[in-house]
């Protein structure tokens, strides 16, 4: 039912001196519920030397502006891939991430298969696990009839078309292209940005179905 609730349930159990829980049994529980208390002591250590890093990186502040994209994920990204710039493009850095799919061309026609999964592991799971939770946050806000941003409509007619999974893939691509994106133009990441292209063929369905004059 939840972790918080694991000490006093166990406390509970061994202040009971009516249950038929064995004496080996209790002296057990009571060992790991120190060693429990030791560990969540070592990740509160981890979580304070987190939010210092973060706090002086300033890539980590901004790739903390992306929707799904925690002080773990941030300080990961910051510290294992760097300056994002090294790469020549959004593409390349969803391809390094193994968040692409791989292709299979013949007789003129271009197959997508499974993501590559190439690439650092830990960066794709932060990724993914994060998309995953921006996928539920969406769906919190559509049940509430909150207003979504671009992203978020985009991401939720994927899930509708072709699944949970396959949404939170592709939406862990699209973040990665959007945070290069953002990096490489010096701009604050927006979940409602639109590229120039995109304004441009917008632009042109436009003029395309106005009455003429």
């Amino acid at each position: 039912m939840g972790a918080k609730r694991v000490r006093p349930a166990v406390l509970a159990a061994l202040e009971d001196g009516d249950n038929e829980l064995p004496m080996d049994l209790r002296h057990t529980l009571g060992e790991q519920l120190d060693t429990l208390a030791e560990l969540e002591a070592r990740l509160a250590t981890l979580d304070r030397r987190l939010q210092a890093f973060a706090h002086e990186d300033a890539r980590s502040m901004r790739y903390q502006a992306a929707p799904g994209i925690g002080i773990v994920t941030a300080t990961a990204l910051s510290a294992c891939v760097g300056e994002l710039a090294r790469f020549r493009s959004g593409r390349h850095f969803a391809s390094w991430l193994g968040l692409t799919p791989r292709e299979h061309s013949s007789g003129g026609r271009r197959h997508l298969g499974r993501m590559s999964k190439r690439g650092d592991s830990y960066l794709r799971m932060l990724l993914i696990q994060g998309a995953r939770a921006s996928l539920r946050s969406a769906k919190i806000k559509t049940d509430k009839t909150s207003p979504l941003s671009r992203l978020e409509t985009w991401a939720l007619s994927v899930h509708a078309a072709r699944g949970h999974n396959k949404a939170a893939v592709a939406l862990a691509n699209k973040m990665a292209r959007r945070l290069w994106a953002a990096e490489h133009h010096r701009r604050a990441f927006d979940p409602d940005w639109v590229s120039a292209r995109q304004r441009q063929a917008t632009a042109e369905i436009t003029a395309s179905t106005e009455p003429a004059i």
